[in-house]
C-alpha cells in the first residue's frame, strides 16, 4: 500500500526539473519561412472600401451687366472654358444646390437688376426729352 506522501502528485522539486518545451521558431533562411503561405487582400483593420472619387471645379463668373460664364476644371486642366449662361439659368441652379449659395447669388443678381432699372430710367428719361425735341421740330 502506498502512503499518502507518495500518493501526492510529484514534488516542488519535481516540477521544477521540467522544463516546458519552447516552440522551434524557424530560421529567416530556412524552408519553413519561405512555405508559410501570404495573406492576400486587406490589411486587418477597416473593413471599408476605399471609393474613388472625381475632382470637378465648376466656376461660374459673372458681372453687373448679367453676362456669366462658366469654366470646367478636373485635376488642374481645362474642360470647359468661356460658356455663356443665362443669368436665369445660374440661378435656378443655385437653387437646386444649396439654399445658402442660392441666397448669395440671388443677391449679386438682385444688385444687378436694381442697377438695370436705374439705367432704363436714366435712358427713359433722356428718351421722352428726345421726343420732345422731336415733336418741337416738327411742329415748325
Amino acid at each position: 500500500m502506498s502512503t499518502p506522501s507518495e500518493a501526492q502528485e510529484p514534488t516542488e522539486a519535481a516540477a521544477a526539473s521540467e522544463v516546458p518545451e519552447t516552440p522551434e521558431v524557424p530560421e529567416a533562411g530556412s524552408e519553413a519561412v519561405a512555405e508559410a503561405p501570404r495573406k492576400r487582400g486587406r490589411k486587418p483593420g477597416s473593413t471599408a472600401r476605399k471609393t474613388r472619387t472625381v475632382e470637378l471645379t465648376l466656376t461660374v463668373t459673372g458681372t453687373m451687366d448679367g453676362e456669366w460664364q462658366a469654366e470646367l476644371t478636373q485635376s488642374g486642366s481645362r474642360l470647359l472654358q468661356g460658356i455663356s449662361i443665362p443669368a436665369a439659368a445660374v440661378s435656378r441652379a443655385a437653387a437646386e444646390l444649396h439654399e445658402d449659395i442660392s441666397k448669395a447669388i440671388e443677391s449679386v443678381l438682385d444688385a444687378a437688376r436694381e442697377q438695370h432699372q436705374a439705367r432704363l430710367a436714366e435712358l427713359e428719361a433722356e428718351l421722352s426729352k428726345v421726343k420732345e425735341k422731336l415733336a418741337n421740330l416738327q411742329d415748325n
